[in-house]
């Protein structure tokens, strides 16, 4: 399995209209094949970054998702909304354990 975490910050201005782009991308992405989970949060202490947290069943999955369509214009789409450098974290996990 592989997990990724984006983080990025957004524009306070237009945090309301990032927000429905990253909805929109959410439900797109959960719809393809090897998706095992996509979840988009907020922070509570930092209301204006935006954590993706994604699971996959395995690289093929992640080369699909970064190049279908809906991910190359939710990129292009949610660019001016974005007020920083955004971060990617790729874990690669053997195993996964529910502890509650």
């Amino acid at each position: 399995m592989i997990v990724m975490l984006a983080e990025m910050p957004i524009t306070p201005d237009s945090r309301e209209s990032a927000l429905d782009l990253f909805e929109d991308l959410a439900a797109a992405s959960r719809a393809e094949p090897g998706v095992l989970g996509y979840r988009v949060t907020t922070d509570v202490e930092a209301p204006d970054v935006v954590r993706v947290i994604e699971r996959y069943e395995d690289a093929d999955a992640v080369d699909a998702h970064m190049s279908s369509d809906h991910f190359e214009a939710f990129q292009a789409d949610v660019a001016p909304h974005i007020a920083g450098e955004p971060t990617l974290h790729r874990y690669e996990v053997d195993s996964e354990t529910q502890v509650m």
